[in-house]
């Protein structure tokens, strides 16, 4: 066995800009207890749908001396600042220690690269296993069992209290039926863009929607400003469309303070039962705060379909699509 000196001890959260549901935490609050730390991102589809698992580990073992500490460190601009980890902590119900990582100063330390990512830390300070990205729950939770010196029934893969189900965009991805890739709009990473127009960066240009959108792709319809994160809405009624094939839909979206109403329709019609938990059977939703927004969940058969969103006002700005 490798001796606890010859390992990597937890790097110091010293960075942290902020805190939420908690103040700074170093040594001397975290001592004599195990940690789980969790790297996330409010936007993050995939760590979304680990949140149920950490959440109800962070309940369930708290009292045999786990203490789980998020670490928010944003993706895109319009995450920093502790409103947003604020408002993020509240609508996933996340009651542990949440350090705001504006500057990445706790992502160095950790030299992390990923959203999600765990950390597994025994009583001494010492990382002792770590998995980056969904899945492996039940390994997980017999990892902390371990360190803690608890045994415990694992129902789910979720916590030893009981079953653990993931709610609308929390909720487990259909893997069987997901054959669409994660896509960013933004032209530092951008991909698969199909309007036929010359693309212009960082100034307003006209796009139109192709009439065959290939599988996999996306256009744009209307006034928009192409930069480097997000494309910009410069003009009421300019769309967005996309050619999928998975059982949900999301997009992550901000805008410039007041509510955007906005229309989706699949393949060209109201999505009826097939409306995501943002949108309404008739496809009205309603931009707001920055955040991933559910547009499409299919509960009947999952095949491939069209997606186009219509935002009514300008100044949407639209980041990523994720899929389910």
């Amino acid at each position: 066995m490798t001796k606890v000196s010859e390992r990597l001890h937890m790097p110091s959260f010293a960075g942290a800009t902020g805190w939420v549901n908690s103040g700074p935490l170093g040594p001397a609050e975290l001592h004599d207890h195990v940690v789980l730390v969790d790297f996330w991102t409010l936007t993050c589809i995939n760590w979304l749908r680990t949140a149920p698992r950490i959440r109800a580990w962070a309940r369930a073992y708290r009292e045999d001396g786990l203490i789980v500490v998020g670490v928010h460190t944003p993706e895109f601009s319009f995450e920093h600042g502790i409103a947003p980890v604020r408002r993020a902590t509240a609508e996933r119900d996340l009651d542990h220690p949440v350090a705001v990582d504006d500057g990445y100063a706790v992502w160095r330390a950790f030299d992390n690269h990923y959203w999600p990512a765990l950390y597994f830390v025994d009583r001494h300070g010492v990382v002792r296993d770590h998995h980056f990205g969904e899945g492996r729950y039940a390994t997980s939770e017999r990892v902390l069992q371990r360190l803690l010196g608890v045994e415990r029934e694992l129902s789910a893969g979720g916590s030893g209290e009981g079953p653990v189900e993931g709610l609308g965009v929390e909720a487990e991805a259909d893997w069987e039926h997901l054959r669409t890739p994660e896509t960013y709009l933004g032209y530092a990473r951008g991909q698969d863009f199909a309007s036929p127009e010359p693309v212009a960066f960082d100034e307003p240009a006209t796009y139109r929607i192709p009439g065959d959108l290939p599988f996999a792709r996306w256009a744009l319809e209307g006034d928009w400003t192409i930069g480097r994160e997000a494309v910009v809405l410069q003009r009421a009624g300019g769309s967005i469309a996309y050619r999928f094939h998975a059982r949900d839909a999301h997009l992550v979206l901000n805008g410039p303070g007041e509510p955007i109403p906005f229309r989706v329709l699949l393949d060209g019609e109201a999505p009826g039962r097939s409306h995501g938990v943002d949108v309404d059977e008739d496809g009205t939703g309603s931009l707001g705060e920055g955040r991933l927004y559910q547009l499409v969940r299919q509960r009947d058969e999952v095949r491939e379909r069209t997606l186009e969103i219509t935002f009514l006002e300008p100044g949407a700005e639209a980041y990523v699509f994720t899929f389910g």
